[in-house]
């Protein structure tokens, strides 16, 4: 049986290795950045991680397009960080803000196309399936980010609908990762869908945990500074459930907050400490991180069904606790 350390080393080697066309370097460089600046790698994990829950070993058949997946998503970190105004990625400068924004959309250009390169590894047998599902998913992740831009210039946002665009902007792309895992190991149509609803709510509760720690975290551990949802007006899950709760005086006072100039250090920092105000005196939170647990619980629950042995079961369950651990 594969453990997690075979998984931690296959992933290792992987993007250790993982190369990109030399020239032109002016293209290509932004490329090898994304890949070498790292992250959790947690999207290619999950499709290894399915995949070792039907074979005893990895090889090229699941270990390029686990890859392509990684690189699909760094693709869109490049154009979300231009259209968000992001300065820092990951502890670093963003790809736009350390080239230029020309060269971070060219470049995440070649970097989609790299990813259906590589998901075009797929054994033969599964590989009209396999490039279904990652089409499917690369223009839901594309739709999900148009809704997210679009809810930035709305006061209020109902949660149904914010629900709705975390799942195609974060949570497909989880989804996806488990199910062709499955896939490309030849699991039961069944088994395969259950692994999907299991990465499709993961992903939900590491958006939400995503929301939480934007407001909360130490930025020397998250990657990037904190209170950039509240300076962009985005639309999080605090926000979504703050206007929910709020009414009468505390609602003018959260579109005030949500108002307040940001051209300054000095008049980011009093945004950002109004509005975390706000959501102190709502609760949302703490309720922020009830729907974290609960959306962990419905994961597991598509796991029961499964019928895996004590050991498989426990990497997906592993899987599940680290990924969203990060708001304890």
């Amino acid at each position: 049986m594969i453990q997690e350390t075979h998984i931690d080393a296959a992933l290792k080697e992987l993007f250790d290795n993982l190369t990109f066309t030399p020239e032109p370097a002016g293209l290509y460089d932004p490329l090898r950045y994304m890949i070498q600046i790292g992250g959790k790698r947690i999207r290619p994990r999950l499709c290894l991680t399915a995949y070792a829950l039907y074979k005893d070993s990895f090889s090229e058949e699941i270990l390029t397009p686990a890859a392509a997946i990684e690189v699909f998503h760094s693709f869109t970190l490049i154009h979300d960080d231009i259209m968000d105004k992001a300065d820092v990625r990951r502890g670093v400068p963003t790809v736009y803000r350390k080239w230029d924004e020309n060269t971070a959309i060219l470049s995440g250009d070649v970097m989609s196309i790299e990813s259906y390169k590589m998901i075009a590894k797929a054994p033969a047998h599964v590989l009209p399936e396999a490039l279904e599902l990652f089409s499917k998913t690369a223009a839901e992740v594309c739709e999900g980010q148009q809704y997210d831009m679009d809810f930035e210039d709305m006061d209020f946002v109902p949660m149904e609908d914010y629900m709705k665009m975390i799942g195609m902007k974060t949570a497909v792309l989880i989804a996806c990762a488990a199910k062709l895992g499955a896939i490309i190991a030849e699991a039961p149509a069944e088994s395969c869908e259950l692994l999907y609803r299991y990465g499709y709510d993961l992903g939900l509760a590491f958006q939400v945990a995503d929301d939480w720690l934007d407001t909360y975290a130490d930025p020397k551990v998250f990657g990037k500074a904190i209170g950039g949802d509240i300076l962009n007006n985005k639309k999080n899950w605090l926000t979504t459930r703050a206007f929910e709760k709020a009414s009468g005086q505390v609602r003018e006072q959260l579109l005030a907050a949500m108002e307040m100039p940001i051209e300054t250090e000095e008049q980011k920092a009093a945004k950002i400490a109004a509005v975390k105000d706000i959501y102190a005196a709502l609760g949302v939170g703490e309720e922020a991180k009830q729907e974290i647990v609960r959306l962990h619980a419905q994961a597991m629950d598509h796991i029961a069904q499964l019928g895996l042995e004590p050991e498989k079961a426990a990497l997906l369950e592993n899987y599940a606790k680290k990924l969203i651990g990060r708001t304890k």
